[in-house]
């Protein structure tokens, strides 16, 4: 993709902690960035981020298990936040790395909180994208009415996971799906449709059964307790228009962490990080910068 500018990640696969085979990618060189993926995508939904930095930070970033190039853990329960932290933890340590920044975004925040509850000394500071510390749907719309239902209508979906499979298939292979998500205020008009698309291309392939089951999980998750014990350097973005995880949920976190730094997109969605990636690399560097972070 253009934003990446001929650079190739490197793939290494490894058996995690419990043996389940986690692959993971490495861009650029310098100081380690570890990625904390969306549910919704790998690496590459980080694409802008990634060439803007790869000539002074190397990047990691790993496939959460069951999902793109990861293997599915025995234990097909084994997909919990928790998990995947764990995964994290290993991926620092298969790859000799001993502190990083950590990027997360949408689910990727809780996943990096996670991290850090469970190894403060590796986490260096964190940017925190489109997320909520925990039990995600509560903010959903701003209305925890919704959040109540949508544990069970994941539960239903999962009853049928070959009709939920051709449905999103159908979805994400639209030739319209992306206008119609910008005419729908689901993205914002800037939405870089390329990476989008790969990302939906990629998408397609899933077991959706275990995908539902991760965002049923990740339901249950919850790191607020946490939030007042952080000690390093936190940047949160969030976007004044974004229905999953709203900016008032940024604001929660930007509160109760000591020192933490807020910045609002103006027009931005759950996906600004490829919206508005120009004012958002800048407000990333001047963080690390200001942070000496590399």
């Amino acid at each position: 993709m253009r934003p990446l500018k001929g650079l190739k990640a490197e793939e290494t696969r490894f058996a995690s902690f419990d043996g389940t085979e986690i692959a993971y990618h490495s861009l650029g060189e310098g100081p380690v960035i570890l990625l904390g993926n969306g549910l919704g995508g790998s690496w590459r939904a980080w694409a802008h981020q990634i060439g803007y930095f790869a000539d002074r930070y190397r990047f990691l970033s790993w496939d959460y298990r069951g999902l793109y190039r990861s293997g599915t853990p025995r234990d097909r329960g084994a997909i919990r936040v928790e998990d995947h932290a764990r995964d994290a933890m290993a991926v620092l340590e298969h790859a000799g790395v001993e502190e990083a920044a950590v990027f997360g975004w949408s689910m990727g925040v809780q996943v990096a909180l996670e991290l850090y509850g469970r190894a403060p000394e590796r986490v260096k500071a964190m940017v925190l994208i489109n997320g909520v510390a925990g039990a995600p749907y509560e903010s959903v719309l701003n209305a925890p009415a919704i959040g109540r239902v949508i544990p069970g209508a994941l539960g239903l979906v999962r009853r049928v996971p070959r009709l939920a499979q051709r449905v999103t298939e159908r979805v994400v292979m639209w030739p319209e799906a992306i206008g119609w998500a910008k005419r729908a205020g689901i993205a914002a008009p800037t939405l870089d449709d390329e990476v989008f698309r790969a990302l939906a291309e990629s998408f397609a392939g899933l077991d959706m059964d275990l995908y539902f089951h991760i965002l049923q999980l990740l339901g249950e998750h919850d790191a607020r307790p946490l939030l007042d014990e952080i000690d390093v350097p936190v940047l949160v973005i969030a976007g004044d228009r974004d229905l999953m995880t709203p900016r008032a949920a940024a604001e929660d976190i930007v509160r109760r962490v000591r020192g933490a730094e807020l910045l609002v997109v103006p027009g931005g969605t759950h996906y600004a990080a490829v919206e508005y990636p120009e004012l958002i690399n800048l407000r990333m560097e001047k963080f690390l910068r200001e942070r000496r972070y590399g």
